[in-house]
């Protein structure tokens, strides 16, 4: 496997890209969910570009060294949102289609828990050729299934303590 660093201003490049793409689509739709925790950033860049309400579906299923053991996908039990219903055609974005496991399923719990749904379609950063699901919307597609590096990862692998120094040393 091979590995792909991304840098904060390519990252933002990227969601920029895939909001542009989303818009040329003319597809129209009334809430935003991100999938937590990699898809936050583009949720909330989505969520003020387009000006729609932004849900959290939290997900967790990597774990172990550097968070590269894929474990058992749990899903939390609520949508986070601020809004009294969600809306009927959902945009779901996370940052990238790795085993496609994620959205997926994603999509499954919004349709039971939500049944009154319309449409649904999903956006990703990047979309890997392990993916088993294949997003309607993507910026890169990656044949190759490297790793991707992106650059909040840096805060899965530093303590308070040491950052505690850079910080005292940037004064």
């Amino acid at each position: 496997m091979t590995d792909l660093y991304v840098s904060w201003p390519e990252y933002y490049k990227k969601i920029e890209s895939l909001a542009v793409q989303v818009h040329q689509s003319g597809w129209s739709f009334n809430q935003i969910v991100c999938i937590a925790k990699g898809g936050l950033r583009v949720g909330d860049t989505f969520a003020r570009l387009f000006r729609q309400p932004l849900a959290i579906l939290s997900a967790s299923s990597y774990a172990g060294k550097n968070n590269r053991l894929r474990g058992q996908l749990i899903f939390s039990r609520h949508l986070s949102m601020t809004t009294e219903t969600l809306g009927d055609n959902i945009l779901l974005v996370d940052d990238l289609a790795d085993s496609g496991k994620t959205l997926k399923e994603g999509i499954i719990w919004l349709n039971n828990e939500y049944r009154a749904l319309s449409e649904i379609r999903s956006a990703v950063l990047w979309y890997k050729g392990s993916s088993i699901f294949k997003p309607d919307y993507y910026v890169d597609y990656l044949p190759d299934n490297p790793w991707v590096h992106q650059p909040f990862e840096r805060y899965e692998q530093i303590t308070l303590a040491d950052l505690s120094v850079i910080v005292e040393e940037r004064k």
